[in-house]
């Protein structure tokens, strides 16, 4: 396994690690289902392979994915990375069990510390922006969390560019723990994080975590425009796909992918997964499976690389067009 730091902190990462929100035996959105057999297959195969980061949140089938991953990792559970996340909707009756509001995160922090079974959080997470509590409250919080020491990193995922950028001026103006992660979604079928996120995070010293690598399946290889979507796959379980792509243009790089994977005897999954791990900016690429089989297909593409020039052939493919004021900023940056 490869390790790499997260963001300019000391904390080193497995390049890839376990997200839990297929944890769940009860079902949840479109995360399916998971026996807590498999789920223990999945968390042992991984630790035995090197992998030391494991993503959940407490708004995962509603903090069953916690219980479940502080179940399957036992005695483990203090000799790993554990990620969790607070921001989401917990009770729809209770008005202040959701947001960033100070008193919603310390609540939240000690409900997840008890399903997971530990004192402290490894790595605390805002799930994604609050526009209805001060930034400032939020931070403050998060800051006081960390020197009572039931926090010892803290990140952001799913922010904008200026969000990161507002957020981490903050902390550095009043001394405030600083975030070192930012979990975005990034694939070779959504790249919109280079034009200003992945600035802001090299900038100021976040690290990336990367969630649906594989563009939520798609790019597994199984899906064709010749044939109709498999009636098992996330995007047919989804009244609406969640990510935005041209499905066209998904199916050329499909097409792209499966050429490539011939060359290096490996999975269409496994080309996609080492585009990603090719990028310095990623400390890590999050994966969720719902099977063993499909672990050891990810984790296939830890021992090797892809070629200089396959990273540029899928560079190239998949470039986005640079919105403004992007393609203005490169007419002078030479001068």
């Amino acid at each position: 396994m490869e390790y790499r730091h997260l963001g300019r902190s000391g904390l080193r990462v497995s390049v890839f690690s376990i997200g839990a929100m297929t944890f769940t035996e009860k079902g949840w959105r479109s995360a399916g289902t998971m026996s807590f057999s498999e789920i223990q297959k999945v968390v042992d195969f991984a630790i035995d392979h090197g992998v030391n980061l494991f993503d959940t949140a407490d708004i995962y089938a509603f903090g069953e994915s916690e219980i479940l991953l502080g179940k399957a990792l036992g005695h483990r559970k203090n000799d790993v990375i554990i990620a969790t996340k607070v921001r989401g909707v917990m009770d729809e009756k209770d008005p202040n069990k959701r947001g960033l509001s100070r008193y919603h995160i310390i609540r939240s922090l000690d409900e997840s510390l008890k399903r997971l079974g530990r004192e402290y959080i490894d790595i605390y997470q805002l799930h994604w922006w609050d526009n209805h509590t001060p930034i400032e409250e939020t931070l403050e919080t998060l800051n006081d969390l960390v020197r009572e020491g039931k926090i010892r990193y803290i990140g952001i995922s799913d922010f904008a560019g200026w969000q990161i950028a507002r957020s981490v001026s903050l902390q550095e103006m009043n001394r405030w723990s600083k975030f070192v992660s930012a979990q975005m979604y990034y694939s070779l079928l959504g790249r919109d994080i280079e034009f200003e996120v992945v600035p802001a995070c090299q900038d100021l010293g976040l690290g990336i975590l990367v969630w649906s690598a594989l563009a939520g399946g798609f790019l597994t290889g199984k899906y064709s425009r010749d044939r109709e979507i498999p009636p098992d796959g996330r995007y047919a379980r989804m009244e609406k796909p969640f990510l935005r792509f041209d499905m066209e243009k998904g199916y050329f790089v499909i097409d792209e992918l499966k050429k490539i994977a011939e060359k290096y005897d490996a999975t269409v999954s496994q080309v996609a997964l080492n585009w990603v791990k090719s990028k310095p900016f990623v400390s890590s690429i999050i994966v969720g499976v719902r099977s063993l089989e499909q672990l050891k297909d990810n984790l296939g593409s830890v021992e090797w690389d892809l070629s200089e020039e396959d990273v540029d052939y899928l560079d190239q493919i998949t470039q986005p067009v640079r919105p403004y004021p992007q393609w203005f900023l490169d007419l002078f940056a030479h001068l």
